[in-house]
């Protein structure tokens, strides 16, 4: 299992694109709280084939936590929140400074 951790980091690592640091900045923007998908998406500025892609990585890695809104609007699907973990808000930390010493 930390084999496959480790791969994943180091994949996630060298996928360092604008998009993924867009999305990065949104969440540590305010790392304790949560976060809708979609508002995610506008407040990063990217696609959600941009964004859920690199948000399933994170979630597989264990640097984010995720759930289900409990009692959405009459007439409306649940959303899915997002929050980063402690080792998720220092892993996008190290991520947005490769991306600046690069």
């Amino acid at each position: 299992m930390s084999e496959l951790l480790s791969f994943g980091k180091r994949w996630m690592r060298s996928r360092r694109t604008q998009a993924r640091l867009a999305i990065a900045a949104a969440l540590l923007a305010d790392p304790q709280s949560v976060k809708w998908g979609y508002e995610l998406s506008r407040q990063a500025g990217v696609s959600a084939g941009s964004m859920y892609p690199f948000l399933a990585e994170l979630l597989a890695a264990g640097h984010l936590a995720d759930g289900w809104e409990e009692q959405p609007a009459s007439g409306r699907r649940a959303r899915r929140y997002y929050r980063l973990t402690e080792a998720g808000e220092q892993f996008l930390r190290d991520f947005v400074e490769g991306m600046r010493s690069q």
